[in-house]
């Protein structure tokens, strides 16, 4: 059943949101310098309350997006560099014994850096699988279990991953059960000569400018509600569920490719990923529903980390991007 249409009320809040969501863009934009896409794309990620995993060779600015983002959306920002000797208490915490004024000691929770709003986990693949599996209640339940205690996390706590593709010694490949608690898989593009130019004049000016903040987390708060409003069509919705249920080689819409190089497909929470970045999409564009052209869109970010190719295809070199997008070309679009 389709939902119904939006409320004029709704409608106005829409349309405000767009020029207040292009000021944020051009404020990041300000200081990251020839990713405009990947912006969009990581701006789609926030609203929609995912968590993203960046890849990227160094020194492309990964580091420095976080930052700014936190900066401009005012979030607590913490960063911990993961690295093979981290253990799950140095992200998460421990309980340590404390004496009261009394003389009596018990025990203590004293939180780690997984307690904030905007973490950056750099280059999360070389902590070991014991350390990377300290985030995945976090990821999912905004919470951590220390014991028999459970510890909230805040509303607003996004993880942004990084990893470097290029660098495999000393590295560990995250588990498919984290990687599916990712939104959305972006990568950083190398930046064009215009792009480097511009980064070269402003690094190396006298003063850098400062970054100024545009939201707080309640206007951002705000703005995911509005972007779980954006309606969706059933044709639409269709559209994505096709999508995703391509992916498995078992499935009788897989395309020949998909069934010959794809081992497992993508989970519900990749079809979830499409609808909830392309209504973000949509609110950002100033449009009140979800097209088939935001679905398609997001469809390789929200769903490249979730297709897992089997022994024939990681042989053969093929590319995940590549199979979703033939997978999206061959789903038929239905009628409104």
């Amino acid at each position: 059943m389709n939902e119904p249409p939006a409320t004029a009320e709704r409608a106005s809040d829409t349309v405000e949101a767009g020029p207040a969501l292009e000021r944020l863009k051009r404020e990041i934009c300000r200081h990251i310098i020839g990713h405009d896409q990947l912006v969009d794309e990581l701006l789609a990620a926030v609203l929609a309350g995912g968590h993203v995993l960046l890849e990227g060779v160094p020194g492309l600015g990964k580091t420095l997006l976080a930052r700014v983002l936190g900066a401009t959306l005012g979030l607590p920002f913490a960063r911990i560099q993961f690295t093979p000797d981290l253990m799950p208490a140095d992200i998460i915490g421990t309980r340590i014994v404390m004496q009261d004024e009394a003389g009596q000691r018990q025990f203590e929770f004293q939180p780690g850096p997984l307690f904030t709003e905007l973490l950056l986990a750099d280059e999360v693949n070389r902590a070991t699988p014991k350390t990377q599996s300290a985030l995945l209640e976090a990821m999912e339940e905004r919470q951590v279990t220390v014991g028999r205690d459970q510890h909230q996390l805040s509303r607003a706590f996004t993880v942004l991953a990084t990893q470097n593709p290029i660098e495999m010694e000393g590295t560990y490949p995250l588990p498919e059960a984290q990687l599916d608690r990712f939104m959305l898989k972006l990568t950083a593009d190398f930046p064009n000569a215009e792009a480097l130019a511009t980064i070269v004049d402003r690094e190396t000016a006298a003063e850098r400018a400062p970054v100024e903040q545009v939201f707080d987390f309640a206007q951002l708060d705000g703005l995911r509600k509005q972007t779980r409003e954006i309606a969706l069509a059933r044709h639409v919705r269709d559209f994505a569920v096709g999508i995703m249920l391509a992916t498995h080689p078992d499935h009788d819409t897989a395309p020949a490719e998909v069934r010959r190089y794809v081992r497992h497909g993508a989970s519900p929470r990749g079809v979830l990923s499409m609808i909830l970045t392309g209504k973000a999409l949509a609110l950002m564009d100033g449009r009140l529903n979800v097209s088939f052209d935001d679905i398609a869109t997001v469809a390789a970010p929200a769903l490249r980390h979730r297709v897992l190719l089997n022994f024939e295809g990681e042989a053969a070199g093929v590319n995940a991007n590549t199979l979703v997008a033939s997978i999206v070309e061959a789903t038929p679009r239905g009628d409104s």
